[in-house]
């Protein structure tokens, strides 16, 4: 009993026999594998952008006015028209155009004969079967505006066809019957294009134009129909005798309006494109600017007038910049600045390296030289454009074979994009052709400047704001080895040199330093000494203290 509750029992914490030590390391890894995820996902990345031939399109669509030299025909009397010619078609003088019924008996007449269903030979048929064909053929689903041309042109053949076998009728009829004698035939004097519609815009010139013609909701065709009743006087058709024709449109931006002028003095002459049919065609430019301060411009052509003389309103395009080069984004330009060095000053290898001898000073102040590699950005006739992170302002330059000096101040800025064909971003300039909101065209092929299929930076601010690029980085490191290196040899020989000077102080310093070691070993010998006293104390009490204890234990057991 005595012996058992003698005995001394250790507890340990239950918790340090769990420790797991490799969930501890795989949970401090997966913390450094979060913290890195999270700090690669808020850095700016650098996004490569492929460069690639191309042409800018700009917002230059505006909504135009067809003017021509338009003739409107007039009825001399009154009666039912019937037309016999496809509208858009040319017709020359003393061709038939319409016949006028004055009496209005026709129809009914061809009715009561039984000759008012009209019946198409196999010529006719063959015609419009051909013409279904060619529609068919060459119809583009992304082009559907031309289903409405082929409806117009379908129905004018028709009605073309039609009228000419109505014709034949009425013609044999005359012969045959004298009731209907009042039937007039309506013959061309003119040549030109025929249209069946008139809208009052017939007589309208760029002297003349407001803003309120391009108004369409207060524009008004009419359409002349087949077999319609007509009074003296009304318009039957008109027909459109030149060629010539014009475009206007109202030009709001007053900076546009400027550059067409400019092109007015220049060439006379500006490149339009047809939204329609996608057809391109060179337009003499006019400008006018009417009282209430709108500006005005009337495109002139020579050609595809009848393409468009059914139509009042067009949209066209104007090709002002027709540059095709390298098509890169704007946020991929930036301006860097250079330095400026006389070309006498480098040295230009066989192998297309550039150096130049840099003046400086060794640990001892003597003048020396050291040659540094530099990359070549831009060159004029005198001098070359040199990088701002090699060298600094007011490091001097060396002429090679001779004594002259160069002091480096002189700087100028470039425009250019940043390329990363070899993996790090390195500057080519950039020869601007056009630009417009979004893109630039630069010119290719030029001597520090980029080429087809070049990968570059799409953003340039993701590029470090001093411009500092992987190349620079290095020469960076080695610049600051060298440095470490010059400042170990400098501490290294001013040691030396101070070394004999100081030989009397060092040793007056060592028998201080004796002095002070032994003093504090006295020292450290008396703490010890004390020490050790105190531990024969505690000893000594240690062991009184168990005696006794053994002597109580004895004392029981006797008794």
């Amino acid at each position: 009993m005595a012996d058992n509750g003698s005995r001394k029992i250790t507890r340990y914490p239950k918790n340090l026999n769990n420790i797991n030590i490799g969930m501890i390391f795989f949970a401090v890894m997966a913390l450094y594998i979060i913290i890195s995820v999270i700090t690669y996902m808020r850095k700016d990345h650098i996004i490569g952008y492929q460069v690639n031939e191309g042409s800018l399109s700009t917002n230059n669509i505006y909504e135009a006015i067809a003017i021509r030299e338009e003739k409107i025909i007039a009825s001399d009397a009154a009666g039912y028209v019937n037309y016999f010619q496809t509208e858009g078609s040319r017709v020359a003088v003393g061709n038939l155009v319409y016949t006028l019924d004055e009496s209005g008996q026709l129809l009914e007449y061809l009715k009561s004969q039984g000759s008012e269903e009209v019946s198409l030979s196999d010529e006719d048929l063959a015609e419009l079967r051909s013409q279904i064909v060619n529609f068919d053929s060459s119809f583009d689903v992304h082009d559907f505006y031309t289903v409405y041309d082929f409806k117009i042109s379908l129905d004018g053949t028709v009605q073309k066809l039609a009228n000419g076998s109505i014709l034949e009728n009425i013609q044999s009829l005359n012969e045959g019957s004298g009731s209907i004698k009042s039937i007039n035939y309506k013959n061309s004097q003119d040549t030109g294009i025929v249209v069946y519609s008139v809208d009052g815009y017939e007589d309208l010139r760029l002297d003349a134009m407001t803003a309120d013609k391009f108004d369409q909701t207060q524009y008004e065709k009419k359409q002349l129909i087949n077999n319609n009743l007509v009074k003296a006087g009304d318009p039957v058709y008109k027909i459109c005798t030149s060629e010539d024709w014009s475009v206007i449109i109202q030009v709001k931006d007053q900076d546009k309006f400027e550059e067409i002028k400019k092109k007015e003095e220049e060439s006379g002459y500006i490149k339009v494109r047809f939204i329609k049919n996608q057809d391109e065609s060179y337009g003499k430019v006019s400008t006018f600017t009417n009282s209430d301060g709108d500006n005005f411009v009337m495109l002139t052509f020579t050609n595809s007038m009848i393409t468009f003389c059914r139509d009042r309103f067009l949209n066209i395009e104007l090709i002002t910049e027709d540059e095709k080069g390298l098509k890169i984004p704007n946020s991929s330009i930036v301006n860097k600045s250079f330095f400026i060095v006389p070309k006498d000053y480098v040295i230009k290898h066989n192998d297309g390296n550039f150096d130049v001898l840099k003046d400086k000073y060794d640990e001892q102040g003597n003048e020396t030289s050291e040659l540094v590699n530099i990359s070549i950005y831009n060159e004029t006739t005198s001098e070359y454009y040199i990088d701002n992170e090699v060298l600094r302002a007011g490091d001097i330059l060396i002429k090679p074979d001779s004594n002259d000096r160069y002091t480096i101040s002189k700087t100028d800025s470039l425009i250019g994009v940043y390329n990363i064909n070899k993996g790090y971003p390195d500057f080519r300039q950039i020869k601007i052709l056009y630009q417009n909101d979004e893109y630039s065209i630069v010119k290719s092929n030029t001597m520090y400047g980029l080429n087809a299929y070049d990968y570059i930076v799409l953003d340039s601010a993701t590029v470090d704001k001093n411009g500092k690029t992987g190349k620079s980085d290095e020469s960076d490191k080695s610049d600051s080895k060298e440095a470490s290196s010059e400042e170990d040899s400098t501490a290294v020989s001013s040691e030396a040199d101070s070394g004999d000077s100081s030989d009397e102080a060092a040793e007056e310093k060592s028998e201080e330093a004796s002095s002070d070691s032994s003093e504090a070993s006295s020292k450290d010998e008396a703490s010890a000494s004390k020490s050790g006293e105190s531990a024969n104390d505690s000893s000594s009490s240690a062991s009184s203290t168990e005696n006794k204890a053994s002597a109580e234990k004895t004392n029981e057991k006797t008794q």
